[in-house]
């Protein structure tokens, strides 16, 4: 039996396999970003903190991303879809962050949930066509490969640390707090 807690966020196992464990604690940071931008408005996902311009809206779209380029190309082999593929990175290598100004919130919501869904899907069809030692789908340009148990847990890093800045954003725009 798994428990939910306040925030609907399943706990991880706290005895299972290496996959199950990893991708428990992967859905908990998920569950925690969607708990730390549940309700708010345009304005509350475009404030900022201090002299960072970093809002909620930009870490969900760059997390939306982050989700995509990772388990959806790097992990399933399948390429970038819309609005990845469209965007000129070179004229703005942080465009995912800039550009969630000008989405609405169910957008923005919606994007991220659907990157999740894709990579969910992904990662279950590699864990069925040989499991995590497997390299991923993508060299990097010094030829290192990196392996699916790296990239999983390269999310699970990119989550946690963006947890943190969605603790401080959030509590900047309504003073909610909590881990």
């Amino acid at each position: 039996m798994t428990d939910m807690d306040e925030h609907g966020r399943r706990e991880p196992p706290i005895a299972a396999d290496e996959v199950d464990t990893l991708l428990g604690f992967l859905d908990y940071q998920r569950a925690t970003l969607a708990w730390k931008v549940d309700g708010l408005d345009a304005a509350g996902l475009a404030a900022t903190v201090g002299a960072s311009d970093m809002t909620l809206g930009g870490l969900v779209k760059h997390l939306a991303y982050v989700e995509d380029s990772w388990c959806s190309e790097r992990i399933g082999g399948h390429p970038a879809g819309s609005p990845w593929y469209t965007v000129d990175w070179s004229a703005d290598p942080d465009w995912e962050w800039h550009s969630a100004a000008s989405d609405s919130p169910d957008d923005l919501r919606g994007l991220w949930r659907d990157a999740v869904a894709r990579s969910r899907a992904a990662v279950a069809s590699a864990l069925a066509d040989g499991g995590l030692d497997r390299p991923g789908r993508h060299t990097w340009s010094d030829g290192r490969t990196p392996s699916r148990r790296w990239i999983l847990l390269h999310m699970l890093e990119e989550y946690a640390r963006h947890i943190g800045h969605a603790d401080l954003l959030r509590e900047a725009v309504d003073g909610s707090t909590g881990e």
